[in-house]
């Protein structure tokens, strides 16, 4: 039994089902809880990018103001530090004796970096696997003998999924005193864009709202298959990923809900369907933990040569949402406002960088690490790798049709009038279409000619 024990928070921002904060809590007289915001997540990539921008700052001190709060409920507190984390432990350990450190596993090579520099401290550190739907060990390979395919993944998996029980919030937390934290000091200023069709708040409490909303409230799980491509409104999608991107709410507890869902209202090929993503999200963390730092590697994990003709400008224009494609430039619009994406619009964006402005993936992937509030390094990496081809897609040549694709999920041209004011006086068509009104702004660049 340590006498002291530090509880390294770090993407399980939450108090029920933390598996590590629970072994902590046994092992230990007293537990302190601790956040750090270390310098290797600020400033910033060397993708021209900042590794995290104001709408991923603000979600993550919400969710660490609601964490403080929960714990305060618990007995506990939160101390919160920006800087150096093994520094700012060390401080810790010698002014409160600490004897040990608890945390939950992660596997980017930044996380890992960290990690190994607070075990250098030289106490007793206990880390623990608990981001994942599947558990390592409840595979039926190794993670060296994982598929590469996706499908065959889950076809083998699901003939032998296991997940853990649940684990329910501490009783009580035994702690010391500490000092209740001004958010505010610390809260970036971001204007909320009037046009969201729906408002983030992050934290553990937020997210059990979300979750309650659409199994229980709506009851939208239960045509999730159908309306998950949409583009606009409140429910269309889950929007569970911010929250468990920070891990605000575990896997566990939503398939846990889910099953309960399911035993109320019946299975049907939607409430398969969200099982189905959080497999894929499981599947992202797996290829990332077999690869390593390949899935940052320009050629990716098929180590084959990614064709890309740089230009600066290019790449702006689709940061900006300045290309004159009206569906690319609408969801890029919604990006910088919001932080938010939906799954439809990210493959769109995506394919269009890699494969009509044939630049570096990587700007892409890096530019989505600064701006989504549901950044996941082993998600968002390892998806950016399939559509560009260097990764897990067995189709290397997939391709989107934006313009395509606008019509069968912006038909009426909704979306596109909505994010660009520039379009809404114009007929449908021609909303999807502008260059064929000879709009001025909305002249089809040169260099997609042939291929539009």
């Amino acid at each position: 039994m340590h006498k002291v024990s530090l509880y390294w928070f770090r993407n399980d921002l939450r108090l029920k089902d933390n598996v590590a904060l629970t072994k902590a809590i046994k092992a230990s007289e007293k537990v302190i809880p601790f956040y750090c915001l270390d310098e290797k997540f600020t400033g910033p990539s060397e993708y021209n990018s900042q590794k995290m921008g104001d709408f991923r700052l603000k979600f993550l001190l919400e969710s660490l103001q609601d964490l403080e709060l929960n714990l305060i409920q618990k007995n506990a507190g939160l101390i919160f530090r920006k800087g150096n984390t093994a520094a700012e432990i060390k401080q810790l350990i010698e002014k409160y004796n600490i004897e040990a450190i608890y945390f939950s596993d992660e596997i980017g090579q930044e996380e890992k970096a960290i990690a190994k520099s607070v075990k250098n401290l030289g106490l007793p550190c206990f880390s623990t696997e608990s981001k994942t739907l599947c558990k390592e060990g409840d595979l039926p390979f190794s993670i060296s003998n994982l598929p590469d395919v996706f499908s065959q993944f889950r076809n083998k998996t699901e003939k032998h999924w296991s997940v853990r029980a649940e684990i329910p919030v501490p009783d009580n937390i035994p702690s010391i005193s500490v000092e209740k934290i001004n958010w505010q000091e610390w809260m970036p200023t971001v204007a909320e864009s009037e046009k969201a069709s729906f408002r983030f708040v992050g934290g553990e409490s937020e997210a059990w709202k979300r979750l309650q909303s659409y199994f229980w409230e709506t009851k939208n799980i239960g045509i999730y298959k159908e309306t998950r491509n949409q583009l606009m409104g409140s429910n269309f999608s889950s929007r569970f990923s911010p929250w468990l991107a920070l891990g605000c709410i575990s896997a566990v507890s939503i398939y846990n809900d889910l099953k309960k869902y399911e035993e109320s209202y019946n299975a049907n090929e939607s409430t398969y369907w969200l099982l189905f993503e959080l497999m894929w999200r499981d599947y992202f963390h797996f290829v990332h933990k077999k690869y390593g730092n390949q899935i940052f590697q320009l050629n990716g994990l098929k180590d084959q040569t990614f064709y890309h003709v740089p230009n600066e400008i290019w790449v702006e224009k689709w940061k900006n949402g300045e290309t004159g494609i009206p569906f690319i430039d609408a969801n890029m619009r919604e990006l910088n406002q919001t932080g938010w994406m939906s799954n439809r619009g990210r493959q769109n964006v995506a394919s269009f960088l890699c494969k009509d402005l044939k630049q570096d993936w990587r700007l892409g992937a890096a530019y989505f690490e600064e701006k989504l509030i549901d950044y996941d390094v082993s998600s968002n990496w390892g998806n950016w790798a399939y559509v560009a081809g260097v990764g897990n897609d067995p189709r290397e040549s997939r391709w989107f049709n934006v313009i395509k694709q606008n019509y069968e999920y912006d038909r009426w041209a909704r979306y596109v009038k909505h994010w660009i004011p520039e379009l809404e006086k114009l007929p449908d068509n021609l909303a999807i279409e502008p260059w064929k009104a000879e709009i001025e702004y909305y002249i089809l660049p040169i260099f997609l000619h042939e291929r539009w």
